[in-house]
């Protein structure tokens, strides 16, 4: 069977049907198996945790020397995030371009995601003054999850077609938000009773950071057993790196439309990223609210992405997903509009806003990565998903930095979160600039109904 897939798959009758929905059960759990490592490691429990490591190694001047260089030990964690990001960029291009000229992505996608697995469970033995331990695991898991979900990404158009696109990948976006919900609750019974379990707090901490490694590791194999590789169409051979991204946006550009869909989502999903990586410093340091109050937040969130993926998911079968994401960015933008009002120490609107943003981010996330799907060419698609995968993980600092420069500038975080609206309004206008249907035909795949 050739790359380009389920548009023969679809003809293939009952036992093709049937086969085709095995697969996309089997994809679907590797979202399951995955984003409890983005949902407990990196935005709940890692952060704090490896600060705390790296001052405790810090000298007097709370200074740590990593290969000999000075870096405050609370910026430790920002740049082994960095870091992580530089080697995904270096590497995610290399894969891609691996993968679709041999077509056994599934190889690397197990090798990617054992290797993240495994560092994140080698947290365990993060304690005492081992910052050096800590950054290592942290740029090796980090930029693992990027390869592996530039490769998971990539087998979208290969088990749906075009009419089951935006279904398939906001049920894989509820999936991991129901796991990550489901395993944060554990982690935070396990952290806030550490005590009752004889354990200390750091202790308790390592665990839940490990137990993400455990989880991510065993579910993995579901769809590792179920997803198929297809015979490869494109025969060019791999080049380094940056070289491989340089002839990716090469190709792109004789699909203009195809590279303006990624501009309008670069801009749009780093303004996602910053609101979800800020929130949290909005509520502490401008609303003055608990961390107990923020964490009930990121597990509010997690349990209504699982609904909102959905919930979008069947909007966009009525209206396309151009029109469902286009709404979504509105959504946004009058959400961040309420949360430069809330009231300082009133922890109930602050739930409100993260019940907003909840509902819109799964089905925002889901629905772009299956429009597109539509946008690539067959026989690319992991060489494609490696671009929009840099997007989404390569590109997250321009927010970051406009939200700490109008903060420098004007002293308030309302002033900063407002701010964020730009990423989203340039979005939109940019995504409502592009003719999706020229789009999917200039890629040579056959344009849906409903787009």
């Amino acid at each position: 069977m050739g790359t380009d897939t389920l548009r023969t798959d679809a003809a293939d009758g009952a036992d093709g049907a049937a086969e085709r929905r095995r697969e996309q059960r089997g994809w679907y759990f590797y979202d399951w198996a995955c984003s409890v490592y983005s949902t407990s490691v990196l935005t709940v429990f890692l952060g704090p945790y490896l600060t705390s490591v790296a001052e405790s190694a810090a000298d007097a001047d709370g200074y740590v020397h990593p290969l000999g260089i000075p870096v405050r030990a609370g910026s430790f964690f920002a740049y082994s995030v960095s870091l992580s990001v530089v080697v995904a960029v270096l590497v995610m291009p290399l894969v891609g371009a691996a993968a679709d000229r041999s077509g056994r992505k599934k190889p690397l996608l197990a090798a990617a995601a054992y290797t993240g697995a495994a560092a994140t469970t080698g947290m365990l033995f993060l304690d005492g003054d081992r910052y050096l331990l800590g950054g290592l695991l942290l740029v090796v898991a980090n930029a693992a999850q990027s390869v592996a979900m530039m490769l998971y990404n990539s087998y979208l158009p290969q088990i749906a077609p075009p009419e089951e696109r935006d279904a398939v990948s906001s049920r894989g976006w509820a999936f991991g938000y129901a796991a990550g919900s489901l395993v944060l609750v554990a982690n935070l019974i396990l952290y806030t009773g550490h005590d009752s379990f004889g354990l200390s707090e750091s202790a308790a901490v390592r665990i839940c950071l490990a137990s993400a490694g455990l989880w991510w590791g065993a579910f993995a194999l579901v769809p590792l057993r179920r997803l198929r590789d297809r015979r490869a169409v494109a025969r060019e051979a791999a080049l380094p790196g940056f070289r491989q991204l340089a002839a990716t946006v090469r190709d792109m550009r004789r699909r203009p439309l195809t590279l303006a869909f990624l501009l309008a989502y670069l801009v749009y999903n780093d303004g996602i990223q910053t609101v979800i990586s800020q929130a949290s410093v909005y509520g502490s340091k401008e609303l003055g609210l608990g961390q107990s109050t923020l964490i009930v937040a990121v597990l509010l969130v997690q349990v209504l992405a699982v609904a909102g993926a959905l919930a979008l998911g069947l909007l966009a079968r009525r209206y396309g997903a151009k029109r469902t994401i286009l709404g979504s960015l509105v959504a946004w933008t009058v959400t961040l509009a309420a949360g430069y009002f809330l009231p300082a120490g009133a922890p109930g609107w602050f739930f409100v806003l993260a019940a907003g943003i909840g509902l819109v981010l799964g089905g925002s996330q889901a629905l772009s990565r299956s429009l597109f799907s539509h946008l690539v060419p067959p026989g690319k698609e992991a060489e494609y998903f490696s671009a929009y995968e840099m997007s989404d993980r390569g590109m997250s600092w321009l927010g970051p930095l406009l939200f700490g420069l109008t903060y420098q500038l004007t002293g308030s975080y309302r002033d900063a979160i407002i701010s964020l609206v730009a990423f989203f309004v340039i979005g939109f206008l940019l995504l409502a600039r592009v003719s999706v249907r020229r789009a999917i035909a200039d890629a040579g795949n056959p344009v849906p109904e409903r787009i």
